[in-house]
């Protein structure tokens, strides 16, 4: 920042006046510090000091000039050269007091040789101005601490110094925000503050502290020895947060997540280090241990990214396709229903696995378009079916309905539109959700339940056995089929534990007056097992895999034939 604009000289080599009167006069004029400079056998010589260098206090001749000490080689050098101007930066001063100049160095010809006439720019006060503004854009109003962007410029001096013994932390606060929500922002201010000052109580004097966002902090640490240096401060910082705190009349405790970068695996600037050590914050939250950040792990993220792009292109252009596998009664091996299954071929042809993008859409939120499009596109399958069956051809489908879609999307009035939609009863559409799904938030799902059971449509409880459930829970919700998972189905006849589980759960179904199907059964014999412990449906390679939907039809008209 320049408040002020040194005089432009001719690009011409300057003159002085021939008489030291007239120049001491036209030097006087000058409103900037101004001096000539000589080079004589006894060394550097000043001449016509004007009264702005003389109030300086920088000197006004060669033995007690500080300008002279500091760049008298300087100008030495110029003289010796041909340049006719240079422009250089000045500091002189302690730390407290130190003052800034611009210093313009240019030749002047005179009947004794070339001289130097050396004008100086007093900058102090711009530069201490742009200190102070740097100091604020860098400094967190409410903590006192260093924001994200005066911990990076920490960071990024150890970077510059070519030092890798350090790692960033990131303390990322769990729940902050439902503190702002209950207490308001004023304790939550509060509770910011008092944070700030446990974290750094626990750190050494060397160590850095900042607030890199709303509820986050970083902590640049000086690695003396090795990287258990950072699991000692994290778990530092957990045992200093676990402190209750106290505001108003209320005891908040607080959690937190803490992610670790180390400078030895850093390839990049300081911003980097620090969305590693955020990166890391992720895995944190899932295991409740301080998490260092891989390598390898930024990649993955990057996958992820790409195939949630790719999936959003896929879904609005409707190139998914719903693949049908066959639900058969296990006494007659009548198929009775078909559960409709995503696939999807990507744009270079690739067949993505479901395990693969099931993941990504419901951590993007895409599950709720794809789930609604698998909906509609599994009744409108059933519907040309029936048109081509010249009626009611016989199954339902099944659709798998995902806890993000039931929490997040008005499930009900969208089944009830659909099914309106393709002209079908409610009774020909069978709703799969996973144990964890329902049981997660019994109370709330049942009563997204009862809305489904209203429009008609069959309630299964898919991978059976594979959750915690409460029994009580199981009880209350308007449940129609258990699904056994799998796991329990493949290598059962060898196995008595398995056997054991399949009958408990049987057991179960039939004293709820629900039915069951089994999946996985990959043998007739295995099948025909599970028909004679009184499993009412299965579902598995032995039957068919999942089909096309002109594939599933055409399965489905030579089995009524």
């Amino acid at each position: 920042m320049r408040l002020s604009v040194a005089p432009r000289l001719p690009a011409d080599e300057p003159t002085l006046p021939p008489g030291n009167t007239a120049a001491e006069g036209a030097l006087e004029l000058l409103p900037i510090a101004a001096v000539v400079v000589s080079v004589t056998d006894d060394g550097l010589r000043f001449d016509l000091p004007n009264g702005t260098f003389r109030r300086l206090g920088l000197g006004s001749t060669a033995d007690t000039s500080i300008l002279a000490r500091d760049l008298g080689a300087r100008i030495v050098a110029f003289l010796a050269g041909q340049a006719l101007r240079l422009q250089l930066p000045w500091a002189v001063g302690d730390a407290v007091e130190q003052r800034h100049f611009e210093v313009t160095l240019a030749r002047v010809a005179t009947a004794n040789g070339p001289r130097c006439l050396v004008t100086l720019i007093d900058q102090t006060g711009e530069m201490r101005t742009e200190v102070n503004l740097r100091r604020e854009m860098t400094t967190d109003s409410l903590t006192g601490l260093p924001n994200r962007a005066g911990f990076g410029d920490r960071l990024e001096q150890m970077i510059e110094a070519g030092t890798t013994d350090y790692a960033v932390l990131v303390v990322d606060l769990d729940r902050f925000g439902r503190v702002n929500s209950c207490l308001g922002s004023m304790a939550g201010d509060e509770l910011l503050i008092t944070v700030a000052r446990r974290i750094k109580g626990a750190l050494r004097a060397c160590d850095g502290l900042g607030r890199i966002g709303g509820d986050e902090f970083g902590i640049l640490l000086a690695l003396d020895q090795d990287r258990s240096e950072a699991d000692n401060v994290a778990r530092r910082v957990r045992q200093v947060l676990a402190t209750p705190f106290r505001l108003s009349e209320f005891e908040i405790r607080v959690s937190c997540s803490i992610g670790v970068a180390f400078g030895a695996d850093a390839i990049g600037d300081a911003e980097d280090i620090i969305r590693h050590a955020q990166f890391a914050v992720r895995r944190s939250k899932e295991t409740g241990q301080a998490e260092a950040y891989q390598t390898d792990a930024l990649d993955r993220a990057r996958e992820q990214f790409a195939m949630e792009t790719a999936l959003r292109r896929a879904i609005e252009a409707k190139q998914l396709r719903l693949h049908y596998q066959p639900i058969c009664d296990l006494s007659t091996r009548r198929i009775v229903a078909f559960e409709a299954l995503a696939r999807w071929v990507d744009e270079n042809g690739n067949d993505v696995p479901p395990a693969q993008f099931i993941p990504v859409a419901e951590e993007s939120g895409l599950i709720v378009p794809l789930g609604r499009w698998a909906i509609d596109e599994a009744l409108r399958t059933l519907a040309a079916w029936d048109a081509r069956a010249g009626g009611d051809c016989g199954v339902a489908v099944a659709v798998n309905l995902s806890p993000i879609q039931l929490q997040r999307d008005g499930v009900a009035p969208l089944v009830t539109e659909a099914l309106a939609r393709h002209g079908l009863a409610g009774e020909r559409l069978k709703l799969e959700l996973t144990e964890s799904a329902l049981i997660a938030d019994p109370d709330g799902n049942a009563e997204v339940l009862r809305a489904l059971k209203a429009t008609g449509a069959t309630i299964a409880m898919d991978d059976f056995g594979t959750g915690y459930s409460n029994l009580a829970y199981l009880q209350k919700l308007p449940i129609d089929i258990l699904k056994i998972d799998r796991s329990f189905v493949t290598g059962m006849l060898a196995d008595r534990d398995k056997i054991a589980i399949v009958r408990a759960v049987l057991g179960l179904a039939s004293a709820l007056g629900m039915e069951t199907v089994a999946e996985g059964i990959e043998t007739q014999e295995l099948g025909q097992t599970l028909a004679a412990l009184g499993c009412t449906y299965g579902q598995g390679y032995a039957y068919a895999r999942p089909l096309a939907a002109d594939e599933a039809y055409a399965l489905l008209a030579a089995c009524t034939d």
